[in-house]
């Protein structure tokens, strides 16, 4: 059977409400599912209760977006229980961080003669928190782009005219405080990293494995078999555990599938295993 550690729903920029995202991944066949939404757990609980009457094992998570400069650099972290904790408490400075920062994306996207307000994409984004794929959806919704992907090249991404930085833990931080709460912090999609050659990977490992890092993401929903196998030959040279996951956004990444992705992923529930023996 395989399993899905990486999903995202309603509670930040998925489509899919958390209940409901279980169900899919139960009646898909799934072993068990990880809802990692972004620096917030409030889909837990709902994810949880549905869980309790489905044949699937439900993991709680989160996704969290570090200090880095070149590119984007994620921490999954797996096992992590809603409450109090380092970590847990630290996700409401981050999330008033993401709320301030919504705000001022829209102020950037008027003043580009982009006439949507923070209403409209709170509307969008209903109860869950709100980030850049409910503003680009007003943004599709109101014809001023064609798609979701779009509204990132010409406006949202790093570097386009309205893109506004926020709050963000250190890599090292991020890791300590995952570990310190009873998570297990696992590298995100390094491709975004932004980095060029292999060497410049094994630096950013060896620092990030003498923290604490337990896995790194090579299952990946966009990644091919060749991408697959080479990152978990990377894994294993630093003594990481091989993770992964779809990526799941529902409607706002249309084209990643849940539990397969968009290449045919199939993450093998050993993954799962390996991964909860190193849980501290």
């Amino acid at each position: 059977m395989a399993v899905d550690l990486h999903t995202h729903s309603t509670a930040s920029d998925g489509s899919v409400d958390p209940g409901d995202l279980v169900g899919m991944a139960a009646a898909q066949g799934l072993r068990a599912i990880a809802v990692t939404d972004h620096d917030t757990l409030e889909g837990i609980p709902a994810a949880r209760a549905a869980a309790v009457s489905l044949p699937i094992e439900l993991i709680p998570g989160v996704e969290l977006s570090l200090e880095w400069t070149k590119g984007g650099m994620h921490l999954i972290v797996l096992w992590l229980e809603p409450g109090s904790g380092p970590l847990q408490d630290r996700l409401h400075e981050l999330q008033d961080g993401r709320d301030s920062r919504n705000a001022r994306i829209v102020e950037r996207l008027r003043s580009l003669d982009v006439d949507i307000t923070l209403e409209e994409v709170e509307r969008e984004a209903g109860t869950g928190s709100v980030g850049r794929p409910h503003i680009a959806a007003v943004m599709v919704g109101k014809g001023y782009v064609a798609d979701i992907a779009a509204a990132f090249d010409q406006y949202l991404a790093n570097g386009k005219p309205a893109y506004v930085d926020r709050l963000r833990l250190t890599p090292e931080d991020g890791i300590r405080l995952s570990i310190e709460s009873g998570g297990v912090p696992i590298l995100a999609h390094p491709h975004t990293l932004g980095i060029e050659n292999r060497f410049e990977m094994a630096d950013l490992l060896e620092r990030l494995v003498s923290s604490g890092l337990v896995g790194i993401e090579c299952y990946y929903g966009t990644y091919d078999r060749a991408g697959r196998a080479g990152m978990a030959a990377l894994a294993h040279r630093f003594g990481l555990t091989p993770a992964g996951g779809s990526d799941f956004h529902g409607s706002y990444k249309a084209d990643v599938l849940l539990g397969t992705g968009k290449l045919g992923l199939g993450v093998p529930d050993q993954v799962l295993e390996e991964l909860r023996d190193r849980r501290p």
